[in-house]
């Protein structure tokens, strides 16, 4: 299966579930890969046969910047959901870090893996 990889996307958006938490946006750095079939895409040069990692990205953007969820539990398994809505995509992995929510971690966050099955 091949893969589309979206990294490093950083959005603004409320999550959390202390109340200086809900108060204002926290930058938050998603992950995705999203597996799926490439060949007819290699075949054709077309973007109608790609997964469109342009429409993906600005999908889970506008939606982590305004769900507002308390967990990234949450947030990651919403964003799965926008992911495997695509129609090539078979399987995402995605990945929810929340940097400097943990004193000396870099970050802390969730991976989770979801399939259309």
């Amino acid at each position: 299966m091949d893969k589309t990889i979206i990294k490093d996307l950083v959005v603004r958006g409320i999550i959390g579930i202390e109340d200086w938490e809900r108060k204002k946006p926290q930058e938050m750095l998603i992950n995705i890969t999203l597996f799926s079939d490439q060949l007819m895409a290699a075949q054709s040069d077309d973007i109608l046969d790609c997964v469109n990692y342009r429409t993906v990205s600005k999908k889970v953007q506008a939606h982590a910047e305004t769900v507002q969820r308390f967990t990234v539990e949450a947030l990651a398994s919403d964003l799965a959901a926008i992911c495997l809505a695509e129609p090539l995509v078979k399987k995402a992995v995605v990945r929810v870090e929340k940097p400097g929510a943990v004193r000396f971690a870099k970050s802390v966050g969730v991976e989770i893996e979801r399939s259309n099955a």
